[in-house]
């Protein structure tokens, strides 16, 4: 085996346990008492679910929380979404939900020194498996709703 496969075998390994790390310990995964907006989200595909609380000042994400149902893939994506989007501004976080869906449908990780698309990274490889796009997703669309005061996700 080459350096080059090796490596992306063990790129590969590193970003499963991402996912199955953020799966099984999912950070920020509790119902706020206070929160600006809240959305939920529901993949009827596979029934995960998922609600999201945030609090905003005018401009900026000053905290973030999900609740979660489902599998690893949809649970850890809500878990990394609430740690790069805290301190955000609102435009910031919607444009980085843009870049990662991109991500998740092509497969290609944008080049472009943002740390926060570095960590979502571990989710560039579920374009492999299209039916799993949407559970990757979902926190995303809870979040995109949430922000724009809608109470449920679309996850077109």
């Amino acid at each position: 085996m080459s350096n080059a496969a090796m490596n992306f075998e063990e790129l590969r390994d590193l970003y499963q346990q991402v996912i199955l790390d953020h799966g099984r310990h999912p950070r920020n995964h509790h119902k706020m008492d206070r929160y600006s907006a809240t959305a939920r989200g529901d993949n009827p595909m596979c029934g995960d679910r998922c609600q999201v609380w945030l609090t905003c000042d005018d401009a900026d994400i000053t905290d973030v929380s999900f609740e979660a149902r489902g599998c690893a893939i949809s649970v850890a994506s809500g878990s990394l979404m609430t740690e790069v989007v805290k301190g955000r501004s609102r435009t910031d976080a919607q444009h980085l939900f843009t870049q990662f869906h991109n991500m998740v449908r092509s497969g290609v990780c944008p080049v472009c020194g943002d740390d926060a698309l570095e960590r979502l990274a571990p989710f560039a490889g579920v374009h492999e498996y299209p039916s799993r796009i949407k559970c990757a997703t979902l926190a995303w669309h809870a979040l995109a709703a949430a922000l724009e005061g809608k109470g449920n996700a679309s996850s077109e």
